[in-house]
């Protein structure tokens, strides 16, 4: 299975933001008691300092009778002590078993140095009964030799979130020569940990490293998101000329135009002249994969060698001139016009006016819609006249294309003609048939009846994965079909009703 990158991408970013964020506040974030030595320094050289001299005053320093304080020997540490977690942590949170008192939490070691005097510094939001006389806060020493060490007891004070407090303590080294060990903080709270923290003078390392790889992980899927899309793997290239029926031409056009978007190596041409010229052109190139023949209506019995396809119900109207003033035509009504009963439209119950009728020439497959759907096959064969060159006053007149039937009959007073809906302009007026209009729902009640099956049609058999078998099949079967129904007409592969396109 070939997963796309950006998913790949964008799911290694949830789970480290999510790792990320459990670790740091569900896991060892959410009771966390911290420490760090803020200064540790000693006394030699430093003597005269009046703040130094002033703390060392204020301390509960022990008298140490004929013994004079030698200063090579002391050091001054600062640690503070706070609640670096999201939780609180209360009196009962401690789980340190100290065998020196029930209310002691925390010891604080200096290895190799004698605690010989401290004091509380600093209190943020915290108690001071919490840290005074009968606390648990006290100094001892434990052990000889090398394993001599000063000890702190600090009692279980009860810290929320940020609140801290800094213990000063004055050491005497008693053992061991150069740098001294340095002090460490033992305990243990429950649902979290005792941790050594750093001074917050800058944002941490893993927040730093975490905000590169989400902002690393950002870049790549821009710069993936800006690559132009591979054309999808139904895409065919080639080129491909579409010929054929005139009223079925702009959503043809228009789906042509779609696929090329996506598929930007499939290059279509167009030459539609009407549906028997598009099918002639087809049957004449015999067997070839480079042309497409749109067709109103089925080819017949006079092209047997082309294979069709349906694509879609299509509807078209009957147009009159405004000036015909009527807005509805029985199909009785249209009979007698195209079998020449009709030649005035004051017979009908319109204006005093020639009936002038827009036809289409032979073998246009609108042309054939309207014979056979509301003609009964049966009407008055008029001498061929182009409507361009027509005499005023003239009865019948015939044009190539849809185009021209909606100019004519603008044009021409007492004009009628016949055209696809979704080509009815603003310059005509489109009539109901027996009170019912062109519509999906009338077309698929079968209540209107100037209805026609468009096909696609092709010389003998195709390639698979040809231009014109890929794009039959997006016309039938992919987002042209969203086309169609903009246009008016109903996909013959339709869910709604799958027999729409049968005959």
């Amino acid at each position: 299975m070939n997963v796309p990158i950006e998913i790949v991408l964008s799911g290694a970013g949830i789970v480290v933001a999510s790792a990320a964020f459990v670790r740091e506040f569900v896991l060892v974030g959410r009771r966390r008691l911290g420490y760090r030595v803020q200064m540790d320094t000693p006394v030699t050289g430093e003597t005269e300092s009046a703040s130094l001299v002033g703390a060392l005053r204020n301390l509960s320093t022990p008298e140490i009778p004929g013994m004079p304080l030698d200063l090579s020997r002391l050091s001054v540490v600062l640690v503070r002590v706070e609640n670096s977690g999201t939780l609180a942590i209360d009196a009962d949170d401690y789980r340190m078993r100290s065998p020196e008192s029930a209310l002691i939490g925390l010891h604080v070691t200096f290895p190799g140095r004698e605690v010989i005097g401290m004091a509380v510094t600093e209190l943020e939001g915290v108690l001071p009964d919490n840290l005074g006389p009968g606390s648990g806060i006290g100094k001892r020493t434990r052990g000889e030799g090398p394993r001599f060490e000063g000890i702190i007891d600090l009692p279980k004070v009860p810290l929320e979130r940020g609140q801290h407090y800094k213990i000063l303590a004055v050491l005497r080294r008693e053992h061991g020569t150069g740098v001294p060990a340095e002090p460490i903080l033992t305990g243990a709270v429950k649902g979290g940990k005792v941790v050594e923290t750093k001074s917050k003078t800058g944002p941490s390392r893993k927040l730093m490293a975490l905000c590169g790889f989400l902002v690393a992980l950002i870049t790549v899927q821009a710069v993936l998101a800006l690559q132009p899309d591979p054309p999808p793997r139904d895409c065919a290239a080639g080129e491909l000329t579409v010929v054929g029926s005139t009223a079925m031409a702009p959503m043809i056009r228009k789906a042509a135009q779609d696929y090329e978007k996506t598929c930007t190596e499939a290059k279509f041409t167009f030459a539609f002249a009407g549906t028997e010229p598009g099918l002639r052109t087809l049957a004449r190139g015999g067997q070839t994969q480079n042309t497409l023949a749109i067709g109103d209506g089925s080819k017949g019995n006079s092209f047997e060698a082309l294979t069709e396809r349906p694509l879609a119900l299509g509807s078209f109207s009957m147009v009159v001139h405004p000036g015909v003033g009527l807005t509805n035509l029985t199909a009785a009504q249209i009979r007698g016009l195209y079998r020449g009963d009709v030649q005035n439209w004051n017979q009908i119950g319109g204006p005093d006016l020639p009936v002038v009728l827009i036809d289409r020439t032979a073998g246009s497959g609108t042309r054939r819609a309207l014979e056979s759907r509301l003609l009964e096959g049966n009407r008055k064969v008029f001498p061929y006249t182009s409507c361009i060159g027509m005499a005023a006053g003239g009865a019948q007149c015939e044009v190539d294309l849809t185009d021209e039937v909606a100019t004519f009959v603008a044009k021409i007073p007492g004009a009628v003609g016949y055209m696809e809906t979704s080509a009815v302009g603003a310059d005509v007026r489109a009539v109901s048939i027996d009170g019912v209009g062109a519509s999906a729902d009338s077309m698929r009640a079968g209540r209107y009846p100037f209805v026609g099956v468009e096909y696609a049609l092709t010389h003998g058999p195709v390639a698979g994965d040809s231009l014109v078998a890929q794009f039959i099949d997006y016309l039938t079967h992919g987002k042209a079909r969203l086309t169609m129904i903009e246009f008016g007409n109903i996909p013959c592969v339709d869910p709604v009703e799958p027999a729409v396109c049968t005959p």
